[in-house]
């Protein structure tokens, strides 16, 4: 049985980083896999892996390791909501554009049902299937669709109060794209995508690797 009230946001990461290498082996049509080949995928440790394993109640063959189906289908159980899950999307410019095409391709058991913008050229265009909606229908369609998920992908001037409007809707989980940090009640959980901070990282420590190889 698998043991919720022990697996963090954290563990969850590592979850989903195991299932992109897992569907890339399935593809390929590979049947078994050990933990340290999962741990050279998500740059952890193979006890690490297997600790993660055993949290979902699945064990593997010491001779043979991970069934990469069977693994597969725990993962879906845990991670995955039953009959997939409606996402709400808010800003329909480059990045939200990005996004939509992705969830179409990659995520078929999470779907953006509808997109939002308040610039009314965009308002009623559709894109992958997506129709561009009003933000004064948001609270309607978030609660027809039953939605709970909402990726908040506007400037940071606005973020905050469309977080309200999410919030307000029912919604309970939020993916914040914009450069600010939003103020939510304890029962909404906020995941932040800091692009800029990731960039400067890879640039500072690029920058200090080349530093590195050119002392003597």
């Amino acid at each position: 049985m698998i043991n919720r009230d022990k697996i963090s946001d954290k563990t969850i990461g590592r979850l989903s980083q195991y299932r992109r290498f897992l569907n890339l082996l399935h593809e390929n049509k590979v049947k078994n896999v050990f933990s340290y080949q999962i741990a050279n995928s998500a740059g952890v440790t193979s006890p690490q892996v297997r600790r993660d394993v055993m949290l979902l109640g699945y064990n593997g063959n010491p001779a043979k390791g991970y069934n990469v189906e069977a693994l597969m289908e725990c993962l879906a159980h845990y991670l995955d909501t039953p009959g997939g899950e409606g996402v709400v999307l808010v800003g329909f410019g480059n990045l939200g554009r990005a996004l939509i095409s992705y969830f179409s391709k990659q995520r078929p058991n999470l779907s953006i049902v509808a997109v939002f913008d308040n610039d009314p050229a965009l308002i009623g265009r559709v894109i992958h299937g997506v129709r561009c909606c009003s933000m004064e229908d948001f609270a309607s369609v978030a609660q027809q669709n039953n939605v709970r998920v909402g990726i908040l992908a506007v400037p940071a001037d606005q973020a905050q109060l469309t977080a309200d409007l999410m919030v307000a809707a029912g919604i309970n989980g939020i993916l914040n794209f914009a450069l600010t940090t939003l103020q939510v009640p304890p029962h909404v959980y906020v995941e932040r995508v800091d692009i800029t901070t990731s960039v400067e990282k890879v640039v500072f420590f690029a920058r200090k690797i080349r530093q590195e190889r050119t002392l003597p």
